[in-house]
């Protein structure tokens, strides 16, 4: 395996939103052809972020919101929910855009063995309708960035405060509340591990 074909996963712990938000665009912007894909695992503290195209006003519980230039609407992130960012040249690799969607749910849905399942038209992944996972991406030259993020075991009311992924009413759930009892860093690590293998097998 060459340097180009490697992924590299870096454990970031507890990161604030923005700052880790321009390093990833820092990274994109300088990575060159010889760079190695990179899986960043980490968790937020209490933030909401809209998508690019996507309008919100304050949300008035305190909670900052922020613009960010991946796609979708509305959503929450917080301690307790992993994060993934998934820093992958997909043109290098010859991955579409809307297979490496595709295949992140998939990652998702393999990880909570099943129970987890696609909602046409909606992004992410679902069980028994409840989100439990979102996905947004941005495309810069064919590189990708941004990611996904896993509830897990965290506090779920700062979704009620908004119309998570711009959908009212949208349930939410987390990998605590369906029986699955791993921490949040045995999550990452599989979470990662199949990332990596759906990335390269495409």
């Amino acid at each position: 395996m060459t340097l180009v074909d490697s992924i590299s996963i870096r454990r970031l712990g507890r990161a604030a939103y923005l700052p880790t938000l321009e390093a990833m665009r820092s990274f994109t912007s300088q990575r060159n052809e010889s760079s190695a894909d990179e899986l960043w695992l980490l968790e937020h503290p209490p933030v909401y972020t809209v998508g690019q195209g996507a309008e919100h006003g304050p949300v008035g519980n305190g909670i900052p919101l922020v613009k960010s230039d991946r796609g979708g609407d509305i959503t929450y992130h917080g301690p307790g929910q992993l994060v993934v960012y998934t820093l992958v040249d997909l043109a290098r690799r010859g991955i579409k855009v809307r297979q490496f969607v595709a295949l992140l749910e998939q990652a998702v849905i393999d990880l909570l063995a099943g129970r987890g399942a696609r909602r046409a038209g909606a992004p992410g992944v679902y069980v028994d309708g409840a989100k439990i996972a979102a996905l947004g991406i941005r495309v810069r030259q064919g590189r990708a960035y941004h990611g996904l993020s896993l509830n897990v075991d965290m506090d779920l009311s700062p979704f009620s405060a908004i119309d998570p992924c711009g959908y009212p009413g949208l349930a939410v759930t987390q990998t605590k509340d369906i029986g699955i009892s791993e921490t949040i860093s045995v999550l990452g690590e599989r979470l990662a591990a199949l990332l990596v293998e759906g990335i390269e097998n495409a």
